[in-house]
């Protein structure tokens, strides 16, 4: 039976232990800085914020480029011959990473490209899930687990509040973040992905740690989200106190497996210090 390799994108922000146990190739995203290209992954977070403290300046990000890709690729096929690749990819509503993998599949036989329409903890919980229905069939054809995994795109939900608005409307991906503006330091927005787009779609007055409750409860009230698994996002920054509050609150509402993902460089450039997020897969 031929192996299939899952692989995405560094802004799935997948933990490194994670990638390892399943064997998930991730291609790494850019980060402009101060006239410099750095692969996302290879720059602290803590970089970023500091670089931005010092200039006021935010650094912009890039996709994967299509050579890239091609490289990508390449290097699985070496790696694993006779392969079937399945790449989950970052959403092509806010990157051109997607078509760029899919201009570079082009070259290869045996790619399937999916585009998860949803970024850090929402595409992560799509390609995990991918993951474990793999690990529990290791013999299941290419085909099927296509059908499962396109099956469950639409069902992975994710909601956050950025930890700072100046970020959030320096990194211009928000479509309605005009609506924003002039109330900027009195809110909270709650930013969720719409059909692939980031939206602002509540707005929560406050400090951080009533905002992120009700988001979370916001959240679970909206959506019928699997109690096996929930996936909490932070950026560097979040209060401890508020990172126990709100697990907490989860178990409370019957959650087996609640697991943290840090938001990378990617997702910390467009988001800010102190963010917070959550994601799931409805069920």
């Amino acid at each position: 039976m031929r192996r299939i390799i899952l692989s995405t994108e560094s802004g799935a922000d997948l933990p490194g232990d994670e990638a390892e146990k399943y064997d998930i190739q991730v291609v790494p995203m850019h980060i402009i800085m101060d006239g410099k290209d750095y692969l996302d992954g290879s720059l602290p977070v803590q970089d970023i914020y500091d670089y931005y403290e010092r200039t006021k300046k935010i650094p912009s990000t890039t996709s994967t480029n299509a050579h890239e890709y091609q490289e990508f690729f390449a290097t699985i096929k070496e790696k694993f011959p006779d392969c079937f690749i399945i790449h989950i990819g970052y959403t092509s509503k806010a990157s051109s990473s997607f078509q760029n993998a899919v201009i570079a599949a082009e070259e290869f036989e045996d790619i399937f490209l999916i585009d998860a329409l949803n970024v850090t903890g929402g595409l992560a919980a799509i390609v995990l899930y991918a993951a474990k229905v793999l690990e529990k069939e290791p013999d299941m054809e290419p085909e099927r687990l296509i059908e499962e995994i396109e099956a469950v795109v639409p069902k992975s939900r994710l909601a956050f509040i950025p930890g700072s608005l100046e970020f959030l409307k320096a990194g211009g991906r928000v479509s309605n973040m005009a609506s924003l503006i002039g109330t900027l330091l009195k809110i909270k927005p709650c930013i969720e992905l719409k059909d692939g787009k980031l939206i602002s779609t509540k707005k929560y007055r406050g400090k951080m740690s009533g905002a992120t409750e009700k988001l979370l409860n916001d959240y679970l009230n909206e959506f019928n989200i699997d109690r096996e698994q929930l996936y909490f996002i932070y950026s560097i920054g979040l209060d401890e106190r508020i990172k126990q509050q709100l697990e907490e609150v989860a178990k409370e509402k019957g959650f087996k497996n609640i697991s943290w993902i840090r938001a990378g460089g990617m997702i910390s450039t467009h988001s800010g210090a102190g963010g917070f997020g959550v994601a799931g897969l409805e069920q």
